[in-house]
């Protein structure tokens, strides 16, 4: 039995993760109602995590951090043109993910034989939007808010010019930009 705020360790598939439980009950189900989630493979919880676990999980963390470094570095060598977002270690190890961001596409494959050959692991590198990266980054607003889409937006619509105009707000365009670039994600909550 799992109660809120327990560090619990999930499988997805044949990967292993740890997470922390946020919610249990009927809360879990009202929210996953509210979001339209109906029968999809969720992650197997299979049990809390131990002393042990918690030890890997913050190594994993450790390790993540000092690989930043060194993917910057192997980066530079190449000369490739990649903003590097985040890192995460899959829990078990067997994965290390690079997040980054580009403006074009990137020849990445003598990177990734550097970076597998120093980590001793697979490696994925996955090019990310600007609003992907302003969401794992997160932050303030221009409202004193954190950001919608790293507080409890799941996806992102497309906001156009119209929209700012139909809520007459196009007057400067400048001020609709949220840090990503792009238009602010509230300009479509008072669409309709």
């Amino acid at each position: 039995e799992f109660h809120k705020g327990d560090k619990v360790i999930v499988q997805i598939n044949d990967v292993l993760e740890i997470s922390e439980v946020r919610e249990t009950g009927d809360i879990v189900k009202y929210k996953r109602d509210r979001m339209g989630l109906f029968n999809e493979d969720l992650p197997l919880a299979s049990r809390i995590a131990t002393d042990k676990d918690i030890e890997q999980f913050v190594q994993n963390c450790a390790d993540e951090e000092s690989s930043k470094n060194t993917f910057r570095k192997c980066a530079d060598k190449y000369e490739l043109n990649m903003k590097l977002v985040d890192v995460h270690f899959q829990f078990d190890r067997k994965k290390l993910y690079f997040f980054y961001t580009s403006d074009s596409r990137v020849d990445f494959r003598e990177l990734a034989k550097e970076l597998a050959s120093i980590f001793k692991t697979r490696i994925e590198l996955r090019q990310i939007g600007v609003r992907d990266e302003a969401k794992k980054v997160g932050g303030l607003g221009t409202c004193g808010r954190e950001y919608c889409c790293a507080s409890f937006l799941d996806n992102f619509k497309k906001i156009t010019t119209q929209i700012a105009t139909e809520q007459n707000s196009s007057g400067n365009l400048n001020k609709l930009s949220g840090p990503c670039g792009k238009f602010k994600c509230c300009l479509s909550f008072e669409l309709e």
